[in-house]
């Protein structure tokens, strides 16, 4: 309980604790609302005059930027005045003189246009006399055409009789005979070293036509072509495809050892694929072409260019070759005097060591040790005597790449 003493009649009253934080709660809202409108009041008198301030200053700037406005406005109003006045004057000059120029283009063309009716009056009457001309000539080349056309007409007839004629083993032969021409304009001058002949070896149940070999001065072999030459007449029932005899060219290859095989052909006239050029089959056969005739030549000079290009690093090949078995004789004579050695002193090892046995088994056996003694001196000194015969230059006797070596190290070593 609290006691409360009343302002008004100061009397002393009792107050409980609940009554008591009533009354306080009722004092500080109050005292609390008092305060917030009085702090509201002043904010809105403080906000009022902020807004009147701030228009004041909107104002007074607003005022100062119409006034520049202005000033630049007749600034640039009479700038433009000026520009206006320089592009008349300017306006006026260009149309006198497009008026001078327009009148003396005018008296250029019209010379010109006179100059060309002259000019095209002359033109037509070259044109006329060479029109003339030409017609004449045209009507002698198309009668020389004319003659042309009918002559090859007669060839062609002539041709085609001479093959319905001929059997399909004369057409071939031909066609054999055309490159067998081809090759011989050419082998005086650029195939001097080459070998082109028939095949005429069926040791082996078949043969191809033509076999092309070629070998450098040290009989090392460059190339090696086995050529197969096919056709058949325009006529023929059997039509054969090139694939038909492919298989036949690579035996042939094998067995006469070539390193390439051509088929040339004039089967399947038609097929585009081999009258493009030349044709690579290497991926049914290795190394094996096919070719019409024209590219008979080509396909040798092709592949010979190619072999002789790879023909250096062969006799590179080669020599390292012989150098490597010269090389491992020389090992093999090394090994085979250690071999040698090895037994004789493995002989003489278990001669002494019979000898020392028998020594320790019987006195009696001494004639049989001095035996087995004298047996393992020989031994020793025929070990001792090949290892005394064994010297540099008899190691390196017969072998060419040896002999060079040492030579070269004892020019090094004086």
């Amino acid at each position: 309980m609290n006691d409360i003493i009343c302002p008004h009649c100061k009397k002393v009253f009792k107050v409980d604790e609940a009554g008591f934080a009533d009354i306080l709660k009722q004092i500080r809202n109050h005292e609390f609302d008092k305060e917030i409108h009085e702090r509201l009041e002043l904010a809105e008198k403080e906000k009022e005059s902020a807004v009147k301030l701030a228009k004041a200053d909107v104002e007074k700037i607003m005022q100062l930027d119409i006034a520049k406005k202005d000033k630049e406005s007749i600034e640039l109003l009479t700038k433009k005045e000026v520009e206006i006045a320089d592009l008349k004057a300017k306006i006026d000059k260009t149309e006198v003189e497009k008026k001078l120029s327009i009148t003396e283009a005018v008296r250029i063309v019209e010379k010109e246009r006179d100059d060309l009716a002259g000019e095209l009056k002359i033109k037509e009457t070259e044109k006329q006399l060479l029109g003339k001309s030409l017609q004449e000539k045209h009507f002698a080349e198309l009668k020389t055409k004319d003659d042309i056309i009918k002559m090859k007409d007669d060839e062609i007839t002539l041709r085609k009789d001479m093959k319905l004629k001929l059997s399909t083993k004369m057409v071939g032969e031909t066609l054999e005979q055309h490159c067998e021409i081809e090759f011989n304009k050419l082998r005086a001058t650029a195939f001097q070293n080459a070998y082109f002949e028939k095949d005429n070896d069926s040791n082996t149940g078949t043969k191809g036509d033509y076999i092309y070999k070629e070998t450098d001065d040290l009989g090392n072999e460059i190339i090696s072509i086995m050529f197969e030459m096919k056709n058949e007449g325009d006529e023929t029932s059997a039509k054969h495809r090139n694939e038909d005899f492919l298989q036949k060219l690579d035996k042939d290859r094998n067995e006469k050892k070539c390193e390439f095989a051509v088929l040339v052909s004039l089967l399947e006239v038609d097929n585009d694929l081999y009258n493009t050029g030349i044709v690579d089959v290497s991926y049914k056969y290795p190394k094996m072409y096919v070719i019409r005739p024209q590219f008979f030549i080509q396909i040798i000079t092709l592949l010979r260019n190619a072999a002789m290009n790879s023909q250096k690093y062969k006799a590179e090949l080669a020599l390292v070759k012989n150098q490597n078995i010269d090389i491992t004789n020389f090992e093999d004579n090394i090994n085979k005097f250690k071999e040698g050695f090895a037994k004789n002193y493995d002989l003489a090892s278990r001669k002494f060591k019979t000898a020392i046995e028998e020594i320790d088994k019987t006195i009696d056996h001494l004639q049989k040790t001095k035996e087995a003694l004298l047996s393992s001196e020989n031994n020793l000194r025929i070990a001792n005597n090949k290892a005394d015969d064994l010297t540099i230059k008899r190691l390196a006797h017969g072998n060419p790449t040896m002999t060079v070596k040492f030579d070269q190290l004892n020019k090094k070593l004086e």
